[in-house]
This record gives structure tokens, C-alpha cells and sequence, in this order.
């Protein structure tokens, strides 16, 4: 996993330089026709992804080989690296969305036909999240796409990158769009959607485990009363008890 996380910092220094004329020998697209199909529905793409492979190569290829896409965003705390970091990622094209604008500009942007991408594999507040099993224990995932794709009938496609050893290049792969069946219980819809967008992660972990950024805490908030994933968070839940 560091060597992966090296790699993609890498890559990143040099997404710049990167052309429709020489991408292709860092990069290259598999199952592409899945987008393709999944734009032609005319209700816009949900591109579900993660911290996988070369996550910020990914969609800087997508916009060289195809057409720029709108990605959420959190700004960082270093003005200096937030510009840097910014320019870098939309130097094919791509548009960043703030995420605390980003529901109306989504809604907007979907209702076009147009595409956004979301990094889904992260811990998320619990306002925002429901508890759904990853990996087999409940993990806080953001319900934002499922909410997205339910109210507005976008596809959702899950697309990420993987390093393949035998071309010694990135595949930037997309699987057909997801089949999310909407009833009349909405919070029975979002559990069930979420449940399969964290069961399509896990899949990929499985496949390529040394490509996943398994630092983060994906386990760090806990549904109610239930006991800390993390040692050292755990042992702080005991001091504050003692000291209540």
C-alpha cells in the first residue's frame, strides 16, 4: 500500500505533461462502453469510486479520453497546496464542486446530463451517513449518491483505477451501472443502495488489496453505544467514562 501511495504521488507530479497523444502509455480504459451507455440515458452519471490505484489519475484520464467530469471536493487547509493541488487535478478539464455548495450544483449538473464523480470509501459524519456492513462490520458510509441517484434517476457507475503488472500500466476501468430499484420506502431504498455501493468497493479491495489507502479510519465512528474499532480511540471512550 505505501508503494502504491507512492506511485500515485507520482503520477499526480506529472498529470500536467499527460496528452490525448501519450496518455496511453501510462494509462488506458477498460469497459468504457459501460459509460458510454450509462451517459445515453440522458438522467446523468454518478461515477462511484474510492481511494483505489491512482484515484486522482483516474478521473484526469477520463476527461483526456473523453470529456471533463465534476468532482466533489474538500478544500485544503494550506491555501498554497489547495491552489497547486486544484490546478493539477483540473488541468484536462475537470471542474471541482465545494462541498458545502455541492447539492443544488449536483442537481444541476445531473439534470443536464452532465457527469460527477465521488470518492465513497471514507468514514462520514453521522448526519450524513447510515451504518451499513463493510467488510462485515458497520461502517458510517455518506448516503449522498443514493440520495442523488434515487431523486434524480441518474446511472450510478462504479469506476477505478488498478496498476496491472503484466502491461506495467493503470487500467481506468468502469463495471455496467448499478440496478437501484426504487420503492416506497425511501430510507429502506438508501440503506439497501449504500449496501451495495460499499459491497462494489469491497469487491475491488479483494481484487487488488495492496491498492486501497487502508489508513484511513473507516471504522472510526460507531453506531450507537457500540464499542471504538481502534485501540487507541477505544482508550479514550474509557477515560471519558471514568472521568463522567
Amino acid at each position: 500500500m505505501v508503494r502504491n501511495v507512492g506511485w500515485m504521488a507520482v503520477e499526480f507530479a506529472r498529470m500536467p505533461r499527460y496528452t490525448r497523444g501519450h496518455i496511453e502509455s501510462v494509462i488506458i480504459l477498460e469497459g468504457f462502453e459501460h459509460f458510454i451507455a450509462a451517459e445515453r440515458r440522458g438522467k446523468g452519471v454518478l461515477l462511484l469510486t474510492g481511494h483505489m490505484g491512482a484515484w486522482e489519475l483516474g478521473p484526469f484520464a477520463h476527461a483526456v479520453f473523453g470529456s471533463p467530469i465534476n468532482f466533489l471536493m474538500r478544500p485544503i487547509d494550506n491555501t498554497m497546496v489547495n491552489r497547486i493541488v486544484n490546478r493539477y487535478r483540473c488541468a484536462s478539464g475537470n471542474r471541482p464542486i465545494r462541498k458545502n455548495e455541492s447539492a443544488r450544483v449536483i442537481l444541476r449538473i445531473l439534470k443536464s446530463g452532465g457527469v460527477v464523480g465521488v470518492l465513497a470509501d471514507q468514514n462520514t459524519i453521522a448526519t450524513e451517513a447510515v451504518f451499513v456492513d463493510f467488510f462485515g462490520t458497520p461502517a458510517s458510509t455518506t448516503t449522498g449518491i443514493a440520495r442523488l441517484a434515487r431523486r434524480t434517476g441518474a446511472a450510478v457507475v462504479p469506476a477505478y483505477t488498478y496498476w496491472d503488472s503484466k502491461l506495467a500500466k493503470y487500467r481506468l476501468s468502469y463495471e455496467p451501472a448499478l440496478e437501484l430499484p426504487s420503492t416506497g420506502d425511501e430510507q429502506s431504498d438508501i440503506r439497501d443502495y449504500c449496501t451495495r455501493f460499499n459491497h462494489v468497493i469491497e469487491d475491488y479491495i479483494r481484487r487488488f488489496p495492496d491498492q486501497w489507502l487502508w489508513v484511513h479510519r473507516r471504522w472510526k465512528n460507531r453506531p450507537p453505544a457500540e464499542a471504538a474499532v481502534y485501540p487507541d480511540e477505544q482508550s479514550e471512550c474509557i477515560k471519558e467514562a471514568q472521568n463522567d
